[in-house]
């Protein structure tokens, strides 16, 4: 193989729940882990007669992560029905958007391993409605669910831009956090609210001529391992068949696969189909959506800044690590909570010390938000800044903030009663370490002499000295003693 490479190209399709009250065409309401069937209506079910009536609120969803994701609004589109025989459509069709979808063309960021960024290119983003669901537990039989059928769906298709595992997953990770930034979906993968269908291929150059492999799209991937594990087993499959075999895409169809996440391997299911196999046409149920500039001006003045750019402008402004800067900005409420920290006098990087190591994750712990703990972002400054002025330690400020999501009650009085105030009365502390020196003559004598010993013989005495006043004397106070008595 050494006269062979290739590059991996991948477009992704995502599917993305919208959180709307009720559903795509009909007012049954949207909720999950219902009893089978119980949210069902003539309109979903297909039933003769019943009409569809268009939901609003998804469609200016839609409009709004059009804008986001760059892509234009198009003044008019229409609705057409795609159609298709499975169980789990009962109508036979699917409403969706074929030649004149929502939006688009458009971009998105995402970050890349090494600190930059990559612009993938958004093909298309329209509305569709779901379908239902197959259960195959119940025996040696199949049933149907028809709760999910009707749902909204925000179907965002990019360009074939991505080159391996890695890219593909930052794209969804980065395409949640975007959809959850806007409040148009909860974007919970355990629930089904965001799918991913990535379509893989190679571009194989062997001795200077080039071959692409057959386009494989893998369905229904509903976790970032799924999907980034899937990509990676397509690469090696496709790069084994066509050294065994020579197959290219002039020589064989797109094909749909499934994932087996227990043998992590992709299975093929059928040969792709192509367009014209769901004869698709304009349904003349529903009405075209006409985009007017004030109502398209409306929607855009609910645009929010981008995860992607708040955790640039996080690392540049307040000089926070990528990683910092990235959970702090994996949720728009934590985002928000920070600044308003940071607004309030608080050091930047002393607030992130906070919030990630003790909010995050007694928020984590106790399954909400950092919002769900009570805390007030002026209150998490005042904190930071007892912890900066040497009131407080570092250590002592996480066992406040732990204990000001359990009572309730402001860090000052919480430092007083639990006793962390330090102590920085030079006076005071100048005749402990005075005591401290005299107890240990010797280690005092190394720190005169320097040499190995010096660094080890100062953290000793610093430790003799923070014991002796039971770990409440300020550790800068005490060097600067230290220092002056040591010279």
């Amino acid at each position: 193989m050494s006269d062979l490479t290739y590059k991996v190209i991948v477009g992704l399709e995502i599917h993305v729940q919208l959180n709307t009250r009720t559903k795509m065409f009909c007012s049954c309401a949207l909720s999950f882990g219902e009893e089978a069937n119980s949210r069902v209506c003539p309109v979903c079910l297909g039933l003769p007669g019943a009409l569809p009536v268009m939901n609003r609120q998804a469609v200016e969803y839609a409009m709004l992560a059009a804008l986001a994701l760059d892509c234009p609004v198009a003044e008019f589109t229409k609705w057409d029905r795609k159609s298709y025989y499975y169980p789990d459509l009962p109508k036979n069709y699917q409403i969706s958007q074929y030649d004149l979808p929502l939006g688009g063309p458009g971009s998105i960021e995402i970050p890349l391993e090494d600190g930059t960024t990559k612009k993938v290119r958004i093909r298309r983003a329209h509305l569709e409605e779901d379908a239902g669901k197959n259960v195959h537990a119940a025996g040696s039989f199949s049933q149907v669910d028809l709760n999910r059928a009707g749902t909204p769906l925000l179907e965002i298709v990019t360009e074939p831009d991505l080159n391996g595992p890695e890219q593909v997953r930052a794209l969804a990770v980065e395409l949640q956090r975007i959809v959850r930034y806007l409040g148009i979906s909860e974007a919970d993968m355990q629930k089904g609210h965001m799918r991913f269908e990535p379509n893989v291929n190679l571009v194989i150059d062997r001795a200077g001529q080039q071959f692409k492999t057959p386009i494989a799209e893998v369905k229904n991937l509903n976790s970032f391992r799924a999907l980034e594990r899937s990509v990676a087993y397509e690469i090696r499959r496709q790069l084994d068949d066509f050294l065994e075999t020579g197959r290219t895409m002039q020589m064989g169809n797109k094909s749909t696969r499934g994932w087996n996440d227990v043998h992590e391997a992709t299975v093929l299911q059928r040969e792709k189909e192509e367009a014209h196999d769901y004869r698709y046409f304009p349904d003349p149920d529903l009405v075209p959506v006409v985009t007017t500039r004030q109502w398209l001006d409306e929607i855009r003045s609910r645009l929010c800044e981008l995860p992607l750019q708040r955790q640039v402008r996080y690392v540049q402004a307040y000089g926070l690590s990528e990683y910092d800067a990235g959970v702090l900005t994996g949720d728009r409420s934590t985002a928000d909570f920070f600044e308003q920290a940071v607004g309030s006098g608080g050091d930047p990087k002393r607030i992130c010390n906070l919030l990630t190591q003790v909010g995050l994750k007694l928020a984590n712990e106790r399954g909400r938000d950092l919002l769900g703990l009570g805390l007030e972002p002026n209150a998490v400054a005042t904190l930071a800044g007892m912890i900066d002025q040497g009131v407080i330690s570092a250590s002592a400020g996480n066992t406040i903030l732990q204990a000001m999501v359990e009572t309730g009650k402001k860090p000052e009085t919480l430092a007083q009663e639990l006793n962390l105030v330090q102590k920085s009365d030079a006076g005071e502390l100048e005749g402990i370490v005075d005591q401290v020196l005299k107890e240990n003559a010797a280690a005092a004598a190394d720190v005169v002499a320097g040499g190995k010993k010096s660094q080890k013989a100062r953290g000793f005495l610093l430790g003799q000295v923070m014991q002796k006043t039971k770990g409440q004397a300020n550790p800068k106070v005490v060097s600067e003693i230290l220092n002056r008595k040591l010279r």
